[in-house]
């Protein structure tokens, strides 16, 4: 399920750190760690963006609680990615005027998610049971998918999802902890499944607060499967009325649009795992097709 307004506060907190290039502080690597980033990926992050405080004993504990491997402690420990103390002003400086926007965005955020929240709310009790035609989810996304290549985010070809009569959208984010235990689950039900039914595809469908945090998770899952491009998620008014309240939330559809499963049966959560065990009561039954005649 969703965290807190304070959690995603927090990590709202680093990613617009993030963009502005600031060197890392202590309370932001512990947000890091406890995200689920490792301790391998702070370490490349401080290689590139520095460290901005002195360590002591105090963010010591701060970190191993939060954590930290001993080659991340040692690091910090002997100043290995330390800036220079001409740059400690300045990067204060920085830090305060990036804390005064942050206070102005969390403002904005708050009202946001209370606006959102109820939208959902709306949406879903309105969401139709039957697609407005036979190719609605393809035409949805076509053109915006996105699949995880080399360490980058690439284009993702669509036309076989014109083919598909099955298709399971994943609302999901790297800051949920369950989505972070449900999501190895998944792969391993996509990677045996999905070849042995070409009618079947999911689509990912992040909730994530920025691109590269949809990234990390793509790249640390090993997701198999494509996603909608982060930029113009929120955009897909077509797909995110399928969205629960809270995630991971996964729902399946048929081309036309018609829930078959759904991790929510009204405000009632489910789960995920519910639709996995629908999608085997339907393959080991003939799968699309005898839906489909079965209606």
């Amino acid at each position: 399920m969703r965290r807190g307004l304070v959690g995603i506060a927090l990590c709202l907190l680093f990613f617009s750190a993030r963009a502005a290039q600031l060197p890392l502080t202590s309370k932001e690597i512990s947000l890091m760690l406890r995200a689920g980033y490792s301790s391998s990926s702070v370490l490349q992050e401080l290689a590139r963006r520095r460290f901005a405080e002195t360590f002591d004993p105090d963010k010591e504990t701060l970190l191993l609680k939060a954590g930290a491997s001993p080659e991340l402690i040692d690091a910090l420990e002997r100043g290995k990615y330390s800036i220079s103390v001409q740059e400690v002003a300045r990067v204060q400086e920085q830090m305060a005027s990036a804390a005064n926007r942050k206070a102005a965005e969390d403002e904005r955020s708050q009202k946001f998610d209370t606006l959102y929240q109820s939208q959902l709310a709306r949406e879903r009790s309105a969401r139709p049971s039957q697609g407005a035609g036979p190719k609605v989810i393809y035409e949805a996304v076509k053109g915006d998918l996105v699949h995880f290549f080399n360490n980058g985010v690439v284009h993702a070809e669509d036309e076989s999802l014109a083919n598909k009569k099955l298709i399971a959208i994943y609302f999901s984010a790297h800051w949920c902890g369950p989505c972070r235990k449900f999501t190895p689950e998944l792969v391993e039900y996509y990677n045996r499944v999905a070849p042995q039914h070409p009618e079947f595809e999911l689509i990912f469908f992040s909730r994530d607060r920025s691109a590269y945090a949809m990234q990390t998770y793509m790249r640390e899952t090993n997701m198999p499967w494509p996603a909608i491009d982060y930029q113009k998620g929120e955009s897909k008014e077509a797909i995110k009325k399928y969205a629960g309240s809270g995630i991971p939330c996964l729902v399946l559809v048929d081309s036309s649009g018609k829930i078959i499963s759904d991790s929510y049966a009204g405000t009632q959560y489910l789960g995920p795992g519910k639709v996995l065990a629908d999608l085997d009561a339907i393959f080991a039954k003939g799968g699309a097709e005898h839906l489909a005649a079965s209606r």
